[in-house]
């Protein structure tokens, strides 16, 4: 694997991206007794730079409402995990992509909540003004940038006391993104980024996602 250092979103990205993930051995988990769900990490251009759209979920959901996430959710019956993600990224905020847009994989995050989580990484030709979050599930759409993603004062780790492994949140500009989210977009950082050979499952939630 290969460390990306060129962040602008040009043609050579997706190469550099897909490459790196097929070299990631990257792991799935049982979902026996479990919710199966699909995220979409989902590449684009925003303001010249390569970026990851990241959203706030709407304060109206019953389950985990007003958190940071990535487009998602759980499979419906006899879906794949790929288009699942290339669904729900379509009704959440407005990227329509077609198969050949997925560029691969990241390990599956199992939640305190009972879902077992598999990341899609995705390519995507999107202008940031078609970029429209569905007012229903989530209340407003961000541009997480590789610059922002590379941070050298990311990852951020905290051991509490109702849990024996450490809770894992990225750096967002002036905010925090706590897993599972963050540690789906940490591993993405690492593997398709940075080209390194990192795993996250053993990294834990705050307390507030754990319902």
């Amino acid at each position: 694997m290969r460390r990306l250092t060129d962040f602008a979103f040009r043609p050579s990205l997706e190469n550099h991206v897909r490459s790196n993930l097929s070299e990631f051995n990257d792991l799935r988990q049982s979902s026996e007794g479990k919710k199966q769900a699909a995220v979409a990490i989902t590449i684009c251009e925003f303001e010249g730079e390569s970026s990851v759209v990241v959203t706030r979920r709407s304060s109206k959901l019953k389950e985990h409402s007003g958190q940071w996430a990535l487009p998602g959710g759980r499979l419906d019956n006899n879906e794949s995990l790929i288009d699942a993600a290339v669904r729900e990224l379509e009704e959440e905020v407005n990227i329509c992509v077609s198969d050949d847009a997925v560029l691969g994989t990241l390990d599956d995050y199992v939640t305190r909540s009972g879902y077992v989580i598999t990341p899609v990484v995705i390519l995507a030709d999107a202008k940031q003004n078609d970029v429209v979050g569905n007012p229903s599930e989530v209340a407003s759409v961000h541009f997480f940038s590789f610059s922002e993603l590379v941070r050298k004062d990311s990852p951020n780790l905290e051991n509490i006391p109702q849990s024996d492994r450490q809770v894992l949140s990225m750096n967002y500009l002036d905010d925090r993104i706590y897993a599972p989210t963050a540690a789906m977009l940490y591993q993405f950082r690492e593997v398709a980024i940075l080209g390194r050979d990192t795993r996250v499952l053993d990294f834990d939630q705050p307390l507030f996602a754990w319902r």
